[in-house]
């Protein structure tokens, strides 16, 4: 056993008694304290949110990185020449070439950018220098091996960068704040501003510029909505002065951002076209943001892609030893993956208290809040139901062709006991109709045939709420010998042994958990990440709601471990019953109506709800099981919320959240994210978008990401941007410089006629230069007026920096 093992060994055996004395290290006993004392209560909460954005770069395939890096490469010239020889069909080849051609839509996912060097200022060439360093904590390392990667030159030969637009968007924001003679006020924080662009995964990702106060005078979760927001409207307006200030129009690329929650289509048709180690070549991100060696960072991106994609195919192998193939005509995966291109959005929430004690290293440490925390997180999957569909969502159709079961299913075999799994499947072909004449019909493989088969027989497939979290690892089942949330330390450590030994994890990586516990010793904090959510629609009725239950379920938990009414034993830790419960989940997300569970399960929390659950009966197809429908399992969570949580809502003021919450159950289509964001794409229910063939419905969706919702966002960002500067216009600060500021920004102009005057311009995409500077301007402005209203007293740029990041800045560094 490695020195690693035995250290791990060791600790695991440092269990606490039990709840109690976890309880009594926080200084909390039982019938001497109430619920409004305990942890993530009125007063305790910090929050922070992580989003995960899709970039395009729209631009004719002659001026546009992507297609240039894939035409100049040794790949498409080996291709070129085995085509010629023989060597390669040459549809392989036909395939890339009307990928490239594009077919005049000139969009290109994830592409890269390029523009001359000349156009960034002197402070945003020091940063990029500063980026390319192999260490930033040591200097006289010197660059990157792969610096080269990141220049080319014009026509002329002009120096130029190529960088993702990941990176470009902080690179805009230091030529920003390097262009201009900013208040020094505002300096700081946009120096602080810039490691919250991180260039990770493939994705340009950004986490919350400042740690947000969930206290009832700052709206609770809408507090939290409305910084995501503002920060998605400055990534905006960093786009447009990209595009203008580095002249990429002039120069025929124009990158956008938006949310979207899928692996492009055009790129999932290119990564079957080319091998894995082109494909991440072309996609994933050289971490030049972020972190202190990039090129480290980079490596581990790389070793992710190659994990999931060999998971992936050792899942093909588990379909079989479930019986779910039964034959030798599969599909194989590709040896290539794109569910790193998977966006969502990941909501953290903090204790004080919980922090607090932590750092004091008194009784309470590590072993207290590892036992806590799994038991937490244990009871947080029994509501994960309520989130799915309902807040967050990512439709997409599924043609008849793609029900080959190594396609549909995804890494769910890594996720499900065989039984549930073979249950899920039996449904969800039931759902999609393949069948006919009472005969189950799947496809066989053979695309031509496929498609031959769906025309004849009328198989138009499946439309999926959220397939976002089938086509990625969200959680891991745990192994018989290594449960993930027994309450011991090291158990997760052990765990990624036992699914490295099967081929399924790597030891290096960070464990994919739904609701992941977060420990103060690695992040510096104690609390907990959501990581289940897929696309809001809207940020303040979806993200500051669905953050407000995500609260409201985590304060329920400790009141349950509190009181004693759960515990560990409660919710056994063995893979059949964390499969038992995580099928619900997966299964709302599919859209199937029932789901079924043991009549004797040993999960006696999953029977608590189940009492309160209408339309149970026994199944006749599963003997010994009991056949649960979905939608009446998440009203029995609503009122045991009501009932259970009672004194919690109403000290947070939740009683419209659940009002809320009982609408988006009870009517679905007209209220639920999924059922809103094809009602938006198409302007009808989801059921009539069936009637869309699959591949014209994605493209549909795509577009409406790219477009529609894109400007909606902005639009609700733009509105709560608004309501601030008037907010500041008419009342100042209390405390601070805020209204100086402005009036220093605005040059006695009103704010509010600026606003108005300028937010046609910037959805219609026509912002000019000067107010897009001026906006920026004052986005810097309202950031730090939020941070002077959770902080008043003024503090050193160090100070302000340990400050701002106490949450999450070692969110992304916690991965390695």
């Amino acid at each position: 056993m490695s020195r690693a093992l035995k250290a791990l060994s060791s600790a695991s055996r440092q269990l606490p008694a039990d709840l109690e004395s976890c309880f009594a290290a926080l200084g909390l006993i039982a019938g001497e304290h109430s619920t409004k004392d305990l942890p993530f209560t009125s007063g305790d909460i910090t929050a922070g949110s992580e989003t995960e954005l899709q970039a395009v770069v729209v631009g004719r395939r002659e001026q546009v990185d992507l297609p240039q890096e894939i035409e100049h490469s040794r790949f498409f010239a080996n291709l070129q020449r085995r085509t010629r020889s023989g060597e390669t069909p040459e549809r392989r080849l036909a395939e890339l070439q009307e990928y490239l051609a594009a077919a005049g839509q000139q969009v290109w996912e994830n592409s890269w950018v390029r523009f001359p060097r000349r156009c960034l200022s002197n402070f945003a060439e020091k940063v990029f220098n500063h980026d390319l360093l192999a260490d930033k904590n040591c200097p006289a390392a010197g660059k990157r091996s792969d610096a080269a990667r990141f220049q080319a030159h014009g026509d002329n030969g002009e120096p130029y960068l190529r960088v993702p637009v990941s990176y470009l968007l902080k690179l805009a924001l230091a030529d920003l704040l390097g262009n201009q003679k900013l208040p020094a006020e505002l300096q700081q924080v946009g120096e602080g501003l810039l490691e919250h662009y991180l260039s990770d995964n493939t994705s340009p990702e950004t986490f919350s510029f400042h740690v947000e106060q969930l206290v009832p005078e700052r709206g609770m979760g809408a507090a939290l909505a409305r910084e995501t927001a503002k920060r998605y409207l400055l990534t905006q307006l960093l786009l447009h002065y990209a595009n203008h200030h580095f002249g990429l129009l002039e120069r025929g690329q124009r990158a956008l951002i938006y949310f979207a929650p899928h692996p492009p289509l055009r790129q999932k048709a290119l990564n079957d076209m080319v091998p894995d180690t082109f494909y991440r070549q072309l996609f994933m991100s050289p971490c030049l943001s972020g972190w202190n060696r990039g090129e480290g960072k980079h490596s581990y991106m790389e070793l992710c892609h190659q994990v999931l994609s060999r998971s992936q195919l050792n899942a093909v192998a588990k379909l079989r030893e479930a019986g779910i193939i039964t034959n030798n005509l599969v599909v194989l995966p590709n040896l290539s993956n794109t569910s790193l291109c998977n966006n969502g959005v990941h909501v953290s929430l903090g204790s004080r208290q919980l922090s607090e004690a932590c750092a004091a290293g008194g009784a309470y440490g590590p072993a207290q809040e590892k036992y806590l925390g799994d038991l937490g997180c244990k009871i947080m999957e029994h509501f994960l139901p309520l989130f799915v569909t309902t807040y967050s969502a990512a439709p997409y159709r599924l043609a008849f062709a793609d029900f080959h079961p190594e396609k549909a299913l995804g890494f769910l075999p890594h996720q499900l006991d065989f039984t549930h799994l073979r249950m899920l499947w039996r449904r969800w072909k039931k759902k999609a109709s393949l069948s006919f004449f009472g005969h189950a019909l799947t496809p066989f493989g053979p695309p031509r045939f496929d498609r031959l088969l769906s025309r004849c027989f009328a198989m138009r497939g499946d439309l999926v709420p959220d397939l976002r979290v089938l086509d990625y690892p969200l959680c891991l089942l745990s192994s018989e010998q290594s449960p993930a949330y027994n309450g011991r330390l090291g158990n997760q450590e052990q765990l990624k042994e036992d699914l490295a030994d099967m081929g399924v994890f790597d030891r290096q990586m960070s464990l994919y958990q739904f609701f992941k516990l977060r420990e103060y010793a690695g992040m510096g904090f104690s609390g907990f990440e959501g990581r289940h959510y897929s696309l809001f629609p809207h940020f303040e009725d979806d993200l500051g709601a669905a953050t407000n239950l995500q609260l409201l379920i985590t304060a329920l938990a400790f009141k349950y471990m509190f009181t004693g009414q759960v515990r560990h034993r409660y919710i056994p830790d063995t893979p059949f019953v964390e499969s038992e419960r995580r099928q619900i989940f997966f299964g709302m997300a599919i859209g199937i109506p029932t789901f079924y569970v043991l009549k004797n399960t040993r999960n006696r929390f999953l029977l608590k709800i189940l009492k309160r659950t209408e339309r149970i009966r026994s199944s006749r197809r599963y003997p010994g099981y009991l056949r649960v429908y979905h939608q009446d399992y998440c009203k029995a969570l609503l009122a045991l919320l009501r009932e259970d949580a009672a004194e919690l809502i109403e000290m947070f003021g939740f009683t419209g959240l659940l009002n809320d919450l009982q609408l988006r159950l009870e009517q679905p289509q007209q209220h639920g994210a999924a059922g809103r964001l094809v009602q938006g794409m198409t302007g009808t229910a989801s059921k009539n978008a069936l009637r869309l063939e699959a591949a014209d419905f994605n493209r549909s969706m795509e577009k409406y990401y790219r477009e529609t919702l894109r400007r909606d966002h902005m639009a609700q960002a733009f509105g709560i941007f608004r309501r601030d500067l008037q907010q500041l216009e008419n009342e100042g600060l209390a405390a601070g410089c805020g209204r100086q500021l402005l009036a220093e920004l605005m040059q006695g102009k009103s704010v509010e006629r600026f606003a108005k005057a300028t937010e046609e311009d910037l959805l219609n995409d026509q912002l000019g230069c000067q107010p897009l500077t001026r906006l920026l301007n004052l986005l810097l402005l309202s950031e730090y007026c939020d941070r002077q209203q959770l902080c008043p007293q003024p503090r050193s740029k160090q100070e302000q920096y340990e400050s701002d990041s106490s949450i999450h800045r070692t969110i992304q560094r916690a991965r390695l």
